[in-house]
C-alpha cells in the first residue's frame, strides 16, 4: 500500500509541475490570435497600453 502512495504522490507532483509551467512564445501566439490579434506582443500592447483591437482589423 504504501508503494501505491508513493506511486501516486510522485504522479501528482509531475502533474502540478507541468500545470504550473510557463508556455512557451508559440502557445501564446496561437492563444493570442484566439482572441483576434496578430501576436503575443500587439495583445500585450492591447492589455497594458493605448493599442486597440481594432489596429488589428485595419
Amino acid at each position: 500500500m504504501e508503494g501505491k502512495r508513493a506511486a501516486l504522490k510522485k504522479l501528482l507532483q509531475a502533474v502540478e509541475h507541468e500545470l504550473l509551467k510557463k508556455p512557451d512564445r508559440k502557445t501564446l501566439d496561437h492563444l493570442s490570435l484566439l482572441a483576434g490579434f496578430q501576436d503575443w506582443d500587439s495583445f500585450q500592447d492591447a492589455l497594458h497600453g493605448d493599442a486597440s483591437a481594432d489596429e488589428n482589423y485595419k
